[in-house]
């Protein structure tokens, strides 16, 4: 309680202030949600076509991670084992390369090994291609694995925010059939609201997870290009080469 003058002002624990016994409103302290506590609450509010939309994202992100392990794993080995071919073709020691490609487990030292067989047994440059193409076509599945999965799945997370909007509209509608026809533009306005979260969310994992996709891809082109390159290389080397140095 303090006195002002005349005037005594007494507070309650709601925090309304009394001044000679009237009672005079005060604004209440607006509480600041957290970072936690509005993404806890978007989530609840949008509906049950968040969940699959969550596991999605989760799959997604399991995906990329592996895929990108994966590919740079890949990467360095390649490099590792076309360093050391190339050392030993630039010096001429073929056998040395072929011992190369035959113990390493580099996708570039398959490719580079099939062709070292055919020219055992053919000179002619249209074989020995043939055989490289015929390792290339091996190896490629398996860096091309999964990445595709990435596209659908930010498809699918796209359809699944915009069928929950669509049928969150549909339940706004029928709930203010009954309502109150002063209250039907505050209830409309609310659900609709709560409806397009889950169009936002479905957005939200859809759009990184085309990004991934684009960039996974991209460095599956990367590797596959340098692949190419190393087979042109050794093939040259060995057609050019004369029957008697092979």
């Amino acid at each position: 309680m303090e006195e002002n003058g005349s005037e005594i002002i007494t507070t309650d624990g709601s925090g309304t202030m009394m001044m000679d016994g009237a009672e005079i409103l005060t604004t209440p302290e607006v509480h600041d949600p957290s970072l936690y506590e509005t993404v806890v609450t978007f989530f609840q509010t949008g509906g049950p076509f968040m969940v699959p939309i969550a596991i999605i994202l989760a799959i997604g992100i399991a995906i990329a991670i592996e895929r990108y392990l994966y590919l740079s794993a890949s990467r360095t080995r390649n490099t590792l084992a076309w360093n050391k071919m190339q050392s030993a073709l630039a010096t001429g020691n073929i056998s040395q390369a072929m011992g190369f490609a035959e113990k390493s487990k580099a996708a570039v030292s398959r490719i580079i090994h099939y062709g070292f067989q055919r020219a055992k047994t053919s000179r002619r440059r249209d074989d020995v291609e043939i055989a490289m193409e015929e390792g290339l076509m091996e190896v490629l599945p398996k860096l091309e694995k999964r990445t595709h999965y990435l596209a659908t799945f930010a498809n699918i997370a796209t359809l699944l925010g915009l069928l929950g909007t669509i049928i969150g509209l549909i339940g706004a509608f029928t709930s203010i059939a009954e309502a109150n026809p002063a209250d039907k533009a505050d209830i409309l306005s609310a659900n609709i609201s709560v409806a397009m979260n889950t169009t936002a969310f479905g957005l939200m994992v859809g759009i990184p997870l085309l990004l991934m996709h684009a960039w996974l891809s991209t460095k599956t082109t990367e590797i596959v290009d340098s692949l190419e390159m190393a087979s042109v290389k050794v093939l040259n080397f060995v057609t050019d080469r004369k029957p008697a140095e092979a």
